[in-house]
């Protein structure tokens, strides 16, 4: 059978070699704590799944593209809270089934495999921008990101940016939690609206943060779109904020020619969430409350957690939002092996690309009782170093 060769040359998805261990594992017996997969285990507040509930019809239909309007207004809503932006509901904002499928699908819409389009994005970083970007014929360009995983303007080079179609930025970044200022962020939306290129702006952690750190919250790109979001979209999602992964529900805002570009292209994908999801999506948009309440956990976590690497003299990186701690080790392939011996799964950083060798990932995922229960065997597997 013959394959599109760019599928042979992506490979397998790495973390999907780290998951298949931990099964081994499992099956062996051994007690797993799994920090690989950002899936978190604290339960789906009720008030959303009483939203579904109630919301499942007796006859099943399509859902529109467009999405229904209690979402795409409990979303415009939300931003306003939390950033103080003003979005169209209808005409900048279209619900989506998860963030990964609309980061895959995007590129999808905006790329002209004829012309040479290249797609920019930072690495170490979330797998899917390259993938996405290749399937849709794109040549791409990662940045090796500096110490502070921040991607930049002047990481670009001019001739690059002359070939540039789309950038990907995440803020919270996954894998580091680094956030990017306000000012590199009007910086990289002016440098797009020069070329003509679309700023890709991953939120979808924006809510996971330390708040003696962040009293407002880290900041949106919509804050600094000035009198229009021209070539921007904004990705967000219910998964991390409101514990929804299996939900699959997020949306993209920004840009209203874009949206219509989307509309265009996700009518043909099929790729909306089912009505009843979105009115419980609609329901968890609306409430700050619960967001709150998941980000003291996180917290909580995070604080069992990075103690325990810090105590063995091993630096935590950025890690003040987002879902994930980022641990310089020196060695993350040995690192790793060393504590899965005991049980305790972590993702090496080099899985996220160029820039993550010597790091590992821990996703915020078990319970706070796990986190405590790794924290042993963090002691145990790693005080003999891997330097």
């Amino acid at each position: 059978m013959r394959l599109n060769p760019v599928l042979a040359q992506l490979g397998a998805y790495s973390i999907a070699t780290v998951q298949e261990r931990a099964r081994d594992l499992r099956a062996a017996g051994v007690q797993v704590v799994d920090f690989s997969i950002g899936d978190p285990r604290e339960p789906t507040p009720p008030f959303i799944a009483e939203a579904l509930k109630n919301a499942v019809p007796e006859v099943s239909q399509y859902p529109a593209t467009a999405g229904i309007p209690e979402l795409r207004f409990a979303v415009s809503d939300y931003l306003d809270r939390r950033f103080g932006v003003t979005v169209d509901p209808t005409t900048e904002v279209i619900p989506t089934s998860g963030s990964k499928e609309a980061v895959f699908n995007t590129p999808l819409a905006f790329i002209d495999r004829d012309a040479g389009d290249v797609v920019v994005y930072g690495t170490p970083g979330y797998p899917i921008y390259d993938r996405g970007a290749r399937l849709a014929g794109a040549a791409v360009h990662p940045v090796v990101l500096r110490d502070d995983f921040v991607l930049r303007v002047d990481d670009v080079p001019d001739e690059v940016w002359a070939k540039t179609k789309l950038v990907w930025i995440c803020s919270p970044h996954n894998p580091t939690g680094a956030v990017t200022p306000s000012d590199e962020l009007a910086k990289l939306l002016e440098r797009c609206r020069e070329v003509d290129a679309l700023l890709l702006s991953d939120e979808c952690y924006v809510d996971v943060y330390e708040p003696a750190i962040y009293p407002e919250g880290p900041p949106s790109t919509l804050q600094v779109a000035g009198d229009s979001y021209r070539n921007l979209l904004a990705f967000y999602s219910c998964s991390k904020r409101s514990g929804m992964t299996g939900y699959r529900s997020g949306a993209i805002v920004g840009d209203p020619e874009a949206i219509a570009a989307l509309k265009q292209l996700r009518t043909g994908t099929g790729t909306v969430s089912q009505e009843f999801v979105q009115t419980a999506a609609a329901a968890a948009w609306s409430d700050d409350t619960h967001a709150a309440e998941r980000r003291a956990i996180f917290s909580e976590k995070r604080a069992v957690l990075r103690k325990a690497f810090e105590d063995l003299g091993y630096a935590t990186v950025a890690s003040q939002a987002g879902l994930y701690l980022w641990i310089r080790v020196g060695d993350d392939l040995a690192a790793t092996d060393a504590l899965l011996e005991g049980g305790v799964v972590v993702s090496p950083g080099r899985f996220f690309g160029e820039g993550g060798e010597g790091y590992l990932r821990l996703a915020l995922v078990p319970t706070v009782e796990e986190c405590e229960l790794a924290v042993e065997v963090i002691h145990q597997c790693l005080r003999r170093g891997t330097e």
